[in-house]
Protein backbone atom coordinates (compact mmCIF):
# COMPACT_ATOMS: atom_id res chain seq x y z
CA UNK A 1 0.00 0.00 0.00
CA UNK A 2 2.69 2.52 1.16
CA UNK A 3 4.84 1.82 -2.11
CA UNK A 4 1.33 2.09 -4.69
CA UNK A 5 1.17 5.79 -3.01
CA UNK A 6 4.80 6.58 -3.23
CA UNK A 7 4.83 5.40 -7.14
CA UNK A 8 1.76 7.60 -7.65
CA UNK A 9 3.72 10.45 -6.10
CA UNK A 10 6.23 10.16 -7.93
CA UNK A 11 4.28 9.66 -10.83
CA UNK A 12 2.15 12.69 -9.89
CA UNK A 13 5.78 14.66 -9.17
CA UNK A 14 7.27 13.99 -12.53
CA UNK A 15 4.02 14.74 -14.11
CA UNK A 16 3.69 18.31 -12.48
CA UNK A 17 7.12 18.53 -13.59
CA UNK A 18 6.73 17.92 -17.44
CA UNK A 19 3.42 19.97 -17.56
CA UNK A 20 5.00 22.78 -15.97
CA UNK A 21 7.95 22.61 -18.26
CA UNK A 22 5.81 22.69 -21.22
CA UNK A 23 4.08 25.59 -20.02
CA UNK A 24 6.85 27.22 -19.36
CA UNK A 25 8.59 25.93 -23.33
CA UNK A 26 4.81 27.53 -24.76
CA UNK A 27 4.97 30.69 -23.14
CA UNK A 28 8.86 31.53 -24.32
CA UNK A 29 7.28 30.59 -27.68
CA UNK A 30 4.39 32.50 -27.87
CA UNK A 31 5.11 35.85 -25.43
CA UNK A 32 5.56 39.45 -27.43
CA UNK A 33 8.15 40.29 -24.86
CA UNK A 34 11.47 39.70 -23.14
CA UNK A 35 9.87 40.64 -19.98
CA UNK A 36 7.29 38.60 -20.26
CA UNK A 37 9.41 35.44 -21.80
CA UNK A 38 11.38 36.07 -18.60
CA UNK A 39 8.66 35.77 -16.53
CA UNK A 40 7.13 32.71 -17.67
CA UNK A 41 10.64 31.20 -17.75
CA UNK A 42 11.68 32.05 -14.33
CA UNK A 43 8.10 30.88 -12.68
CA UNK A 44 7.32 27.98 -14.73
CA UNK A 45 10.67 26.76 -15.99
CA UNK A 46 11.55 26.80 -12.15
CA UNK A 47 8.71 24.57 -10.96
CA UNK A 48 8.41 22.37 -13.38
CA UNK A 49 11.99 21.72 -12.87
CA UNK A 50 11.97 21.21 -8.77
CA UNK A 51 8.89 19.38 -9.35
CA UNK A 52 10.79 16.77 -11.37
CA UNK A 53 13.49 16.46 -9.36
CA UNK A 54 11.54 16.19 -6.23
CA UNK A 55 10.36 13.19 -8.03
CA UNK A 56 13.39 12.04 -8.84
CA UNK A 57 14.89 12.55 -5.49
CA UNK A 58 11.99 10.46 -4.20
CA UNK A 59 12.02 7.58 -6.72
CA UNK A 60 15.72 6.53 -5.77
CA UNK A 61 14.93 6.71 -1.76
CA UNK A 62 17.83 7.11 0.88
CA UNK A 63 21.18 7.36 -1.33
CA UNK A 64 24.01 9.73 -1.45
CA UNK A 65 22.87 10.42 -4.95
CA UNK A 66 19.37 11.94 -3.71
CA UNK A 67 21.06 14.28 -1.58
CA UNK A 68 22.82 15.43 -4.69
CA UNK A 69 19.41 15.62 -6.39
CA UNK A 70 17.90 18.13 -3.17
CA UNK A 71 21.25 20.20 -3.38
CA UNK A 72 20.46 20.79 -7.16
CA UNK A 73 17.23 21.52 -6.32
CA UNK A 74 17.97 24.10 -4.04
CA UNK A 75 20.84 25.56 -6.55
CA UNK A 76 17.30 25.45 -8.92
CA UNK A 77 15.60 27.32 -6.91
CA UNK A 78 17.54 30.06 -6.02
CA UNK A 79 19.82 30.61 -10.12
CA UNK A 80 16.83 30.03 -11.98
CA UNK A 81 15.29 33.80 -10.67
CA UNK A 82 17.95 35.23 -10.32
CA UNK A 83 19.00 34.56 -14.06
CA UNK A 84 15.38 35.67 -15.55
CA UNK A 85 15.92 38.90 -12.88
CA UNK A 86 19.60 39.84 -14.39
CA UNK A 87 18.36 38.88 -18.19
CA UNK A 88 14.88 41.59 -17.48
CA UNK A 89 17.19 44.16 -16.23
CA UNK A 90 19.66 44.31 -19.02
CA UNK A 91 16.84 44.88 -21.07
CA UNK A 92 16.12 47.68 -19.61
CA UNK A 93 19.10 49.04 -18.92
CA UNK A 94 19.22 48.68 -22.67
CA UNK A 95 16.52 50.24 -23.54
CA UNK A 96 14.08 47.60 -24.97
CA UNK A 97 10.34 48.73 -24.94
CA UNK A 98 8.44 46.77 -23.17
CA UNK A 99 4.87 45.36 -25.36
CA UNK A 100 1.70 47.57 -25.42
CA UNK A 101 -0.94 46.40 -27.23
CA UNK A 102 -2.22 49.94 -27.45
CA UNK A 103 0.81 50.89 -29.33
CA UNK A 104 0.66 47.82 -31.58
CA UNK A 105 -2.93 48.98 -32.50
CA UNK A 106 -1.77 52.76 -33.21
CA UNK A 107 0.60 51.30 -35.84
CA UNK A 108 -1.61 49.47 -37.87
Amino acid sequence: MIEQLRVALIVALVGGGVFFTFVSATGVLRLPDIYSRAHTASQTDTLGAGLALAGVALAMGWQSATVITVLLLAFIFITNPTAAHAIARAAYESDVEPWDERQEEEER
